[in-house]
This record gives structure tokens, C-alpha cells and sequence, in this order.
């Protein structure tokens, strides 16, 4: 990604041949995809993801340009998008450092009234928790076995329902991301790209905090931005999150969206197939690695609703060295 990384002090944001909006047009990118992060221990991640918080397990996979190291997914009963967490195994990496140029961590959305069960649910499997607000809304925050920040907020207009697999009772069960933090020294251009190329608006703000949000402004469709000049950029490592992406209808879409950053400034890269969806990479103004993936194919094309997650699935190019690739990986299973 070192041609994106150069961009990032090359953004204009205004199209070249003039400044323009989305007044009038799609809703670009209306909502959150998923949002990727690093594990050093991949058998800890599912012991929390999927046992500890009841996430389904929706794909075991290797990293596409890397086939040494798994690519875990978590999700909702069929992997809709704006339900997805998935993770990046990076065997031996160092501890990374939350700070500027990254999303803060991860935030889950649950009904109101469900934060006692998760605050008793997360003690009972020693992990902490805490009570805390934003913007007026309760959540439990707590850690994941890498140390990051997971956030359980209490929605109330999120209609999505939670995964029945897992043993926690329905009314508690987590609906999907609730949101994510990007944190960057500099807001305004980075506020900038997101209004006025990816079509998303600004809802309120509140010590230095933007909640912008896209299209229905409920729980998986809002983003909060906050500013602080003096902090530490962040640290890539175990902990982090690696990238956030944003969805998109289908390529078209994202071909449009991708002419767009080019056109002001960036250096977006060319439309990926990565089997599940189709993505572009991009970094904001603020150095946050951002993609744009598209809503489908989905999870479907290679495995049966009722076998999702259950086998390690592999890209066309990895299956001939199939038997050397599952030696290598680490069992996850306890």
C-alpha cells in the first residue's frame, strides 16, 4: 500500500475541474462493510469473538497475499454486511499502539437494557468491563484477548437481528457494528472526503467528536471522527485495526466512487476481487487505510448456509497447495 501511504499529503478533496457535492445523488457509500483488525493468537480471537460474545464464525480463510497466516470473519447468520469483524493473523508481530491515523477499536450494537447481562457475561469470562456514555447512549467497554477495545453500545432502532447459534439469549444477542472511531490529528479535510465523496453527512458533534452518518443513520450506518493535534499517531501491530471499509452496492458503484478519490487527489487502488466482495483501497486525508467493498457476492459461493465457517476455504490460486497451507496453520479449536 506504499503508493496509497505517498497520497495521503497529496489529497486536494474538491474533483479536479471544480468543487462538487452528492446533493442530488446516490447515497455513495451508505453504510458501514466491515472492519478488519490484527490477532497474534487466532485461537484466543475465536474463544472471544465467537464463544464469549456469540458472533457466528461465518469463514475461515488465509490472508489473500499471505497464505501462512489465517483471515478469520465473524458476522450475523449470513455475513450481511455491516455485521462483519474480520481479522488479520500475524504470528510473532509486536503489540501495536492506538493513535492518530486509525480507527480506535471496535464498536458492537445490542438492544437497550442488554448492557447488565454483558457487563456479568464479559466479568464471568475475565474480561473487563465498563460502564461509560457517548453522545448520551450507555455502553460496556472492554478487551479483547489482543487488548482491543471492544465497545458494546445499547441501540434502540437497530433492526437486525442477532445469530441464534451461540448460547446467548435473544434479546442480548449483538445485531452487528454499531460504529466505528476514526482518529486523525487534522479533521477538516478528512470531514471533507467523507461529506462531500462518499456522500455521508454530519448528524451532531460534541467535544471535538463528529458523528456523521449514511443513509438510515441507524446502528452500522454512522462513523464518529474525532480530532486531537497533539496525540501520537498510531502504531500497526496486534490490537489494532488494520482498515475499515465502507460498502458499496456493487462494482459499478465502486468504480464511480474510485474515479471520484482519484479525481481529487488520491491514489486509490484498482478493483480487487476478493472472492466474498470486491474492494478498493484508499487512504483518507488522516492516513486511516479506508476500503470500499462491494455488498456482494457474499459468503455463499462456497459454502451452504448451514456449513458456514466450518472449513477452511480457500482462493483458486492457494487450493494445489492446499495440504501444505492447513500443516502450517495453527489449530483453533481448544
Amino acid at each position: 500500500m506504499s503508493k496509497q501511504m505517498s497520497a495521503v499529503a497529496a489529497w486536494g478533496v474538491a474533483p479536479k475541474g471544480g468543487r462538487r457535492t452528492l446533493r442530488g445523488m446516490e447515497v455513495a457509500a451508505p453504510g458501514l462493510h466491515h472492519l478488519t483488525a490484527v490477532t497474534a493468537d487466532p485461537r484466543a480471537n475465536v474463544g472471544f469473538y465467537a464463544r464469549v460474545l456469540g458472533l457466528r464464525p461465518i469463514k475461515r480463510t488465509v490472508n489473500f497475499d499471505d497464505p501462512s497466516a489465517y483471515h478469520l470473519y465473524y458476522g450475523d447468520t449470513a455475513g450481511t454486511p455491516g455485521t462483519l469483524l474480520t481479522f488479520f493473523h500475524w504470528p510473532g508481530a509486536p503489540r501495536g499502539r492506538v493513535g492518530t491515523g486509525q480507527v480506535a477499536g471496535i464498536q458492537l450494537s445490542t438492544a437497550e437494557g442488554s448492557l447488565d447481562h454483558w457487563a456479568d457475561r464479559l466479568r464471568t469470562a475475565g474480561f473487563p468491563a465498563e460502564a461509560d456514555r457517548r453522545f448520551g447512549e450507555p455502553l460496556v467497554r472492554t478487551a479483547d484477548p489482543d487488548g482491543m477495545t471492544v465497545e458494546i453500545l445499547a441501540c434502540g432502532q437497530d433492526p437486525r437481528p442477532g445469530w441464534s447459534g451461540a448460547d446467548i439469549p435473544s434479546p442480548h444477542q449483538l445485531r452487528g457494528m454499531a460504529g466505528a472511531e476514526l482518529r486523525v490529528r487534522e479533521p477538516g479535510r478528512t470531514l471533507r472526503v467523507l461529506r462531500e465523496l462518499l456522500g455521508w453527512r454530519e448528524e451532531r458533534a460534541e467535544n471535538g467528536r463528529h458523528r456523521l452518518v449514511a443513509g438510515p443513520a441507524q446502528p452500522g450506518h454512522w462513523l464518529d471522527l474525532v480530532g486531537d493535534a497533539g496525540a501520537e499517531p498510531g502504531r500497526p501491530g496486534t490490537g489494532t485495526v488494520h482498515h475499515l471499509a465502507l460498502r458499496a452496492a456493487d462494482a459499478g458503484v465502486s468504480e464511480r466512487l474510485r474515479a471520484r478519490l482519484a479525481s481529487a487527489g488520491a491514489a486509490p487502488s484498482p478493483l480487487i476481487d476478493r472472492t466474498y466482495f470486491r474492494s478498493v483501497y484508499f487512504r483518507e486525508p488522516g492516513g486511516i487505510l479506508l476500503e470500499i467493498a462491494t455488498d456482494g457476492p457474499g459468503f455463499l459461493v462456497d459454502e451452504t448456509m448451514e456449513t458456514l465457517g466450518s472449513g477452511l476455504m480457500l482462493p483458486p490460486a492457494y487450493e494445489a497447495a492446499r495440504s501444505a497451507i492447513v500443516a502450517a496453520l495453527p489449530p483453533l479449536d481448544p
